[in-house]
């Protein structure tokens, strides 16, 4: 077992013998990514990998592929349980609810889903229909992200959605009606966006008492319309109190900060991405996924071919993985970090060694610096960010990058 060490013991505890990764004697929770790569219209701020759909989708062929695919892994995750199935895009609605109904059957096949196991499907509300819901929650998904980004129409033309206030308002209330677990994404900071309508939005979305809700910032991502040709957006300064005043209102509506960009109530945090960010492993079938998977003497990574006509080819031949590489012993305090700083009440100290096999301290320098600039506080054998190393956590990550 590793040691949880208590208060102060990252600067007091006893030096181990050097481990290698063949100290991951029990592999992390695995989780199931599945990503639909089409969406109805290509949003001009979205980098994910998502194609709109100008011809028919090949829902039936895609379907068949992501099967194989799923048959074709099985053997990487041999016998291990999911605790958890994310259905990603794109625009997982834009499915029926037989296709999504057949993959599960298959999941359920294949791997030993867990029990009770969380089953999320993203969902556009422009794209949702009350057969729709019904069918997917008879499949078997029990939690369901709405993507709807802004309740005022000027905001919602803005960001290119083919949805409006009456769509996202029916939409939250069909999924609030149909399933137990419901998450909304919000986006603030828009072109254009008043600290007034930042507020509107979150009042909103408070009064519709989802499980889960989820506050982005808009940033302008590479290789998209809104960062070639830039709209006018608040200055930092009316984007940092944007952030401030809608964590203020959620709170006093019940929902706990526990993510960067995560809210929920008592005990519905996303299980899923709970996994991603205690760095849990996930294989990822479909075109563009990613996977983490680890193993008693390494940690890889995956990704499949990104392109949906290229990944169906792919399937068929059993080539489906594009590329593969195994983290580096260096890398991992940093990928471990990434993702477990995201979390506002942080990590137990013995987590670190528990999923990167290395001794925590190989990190106990970077640890007790970050302390010292007040980025992190430890306490009761737990690493978690300061306020200020929330508000700055670029900068915290950067100590552990190699």
């Amino acid at each position: 077992m590793i040691p949880i060490y208590p208060a102060n013991s990252l600067k007091d505890a006893p030096l181990q013998g050097e481990v290698t990764l063949s100290g991951l004697t029990n592999p992390p929770p695995l989780s199931l990514y599945i990503h639909i790569p089409w969406c109805v219209r290509k949003c001009p701020y979205c980098d994910f990998n998502s194609h709109e759909a100008r011809q028919e989708i090949p829902e039936a062929a895609y379907v068949d592929a992501l099967i194989a695919d799923l048959e074709q892994a099985t053997p990487l995750v041999w016998g291990r349980k999911i605790r958890s199935v994310f259905f990603g895009g794109g625009t997982p609605s834009i499915f029926s609810a037989e296709a999504i109904d057949k993959i599960l059957s298959h999941v359920r096949m294949l791997t030993p889903l867990e029990y009770g196991a969380e089953v999320t499907l993203e969902a556009n509300p422009g794209t949702v229909d009350i057969a729709n819901f019904k069918g997917y929650k008879e499949a078997g998904v029990n939690r369901v992200s709405l993507g709807i980004q802004s309740f005022q129409p000027q905001y919602l033309k803005a960001l290119g959605r083919i949805h409006d206030r009456d769509q996202a308002l029916a939409a939250a209330e069909l999924a609030m009606s149909t399933f137990d677990k419901v998450n909304l994404d919000v986006i603030y900071a828009l072109p254009e966006q008043s600290l007034e309508d930042a507020l509107k939005d979150a009042e909103t979305a408070c009064a519709i008492k989802p499980a889960h809700l989820s506050f982005y910032h808009l940033t302008l991502e590479p290789n998209t319309p809104f960062h070639r040709t830039p709209p006018s957006l608040p200055d930092d300064d009316t984007s940092a109190t944007m952030q401030e005043e809608i964590e203020k209102i959620l709170a006093a509506n019940g929902y706990q900060h526990y993510e960067t960009s995560a809210f929920a109530q008592h005990g519905q945090q996303c299980q899923h991405n709970l996994n991603y960010w205690t760095f849990g492993d996930y294989l990822g079938i479909g075109a563009g996924a990613h996977s983490k998977l680890s193993f008693h003497d390494k940690i890889i990574r995956q990704s499949r071919h990104k392109h949906p006509k290229r990944y169906l080819e792919a399937v068929t031949t059993g080539q489906v993985v594009d590329s593969e590489w195994q983290i580096g012993r260096e890398d991992l305090a940093f990928e471990f970090m990434m993702n477990a700083l995201r979390l506002v009440d942080g990590v137990e100290a013995g987590l670190f060694q528990q999923r990167t096999g290395l001794p925590l301290r190989t990190i106990q320098p970077t640890l007790q610096a970050a302390e010292q600039q007040g980025l992190l506080a430890e306490q009761s054998g737990v690493i978690a960010p300061t306020f200020k190393g929330q508000r700055f956590l670029n900068e915290l990550l950067g100590m552990f990058l190699p």
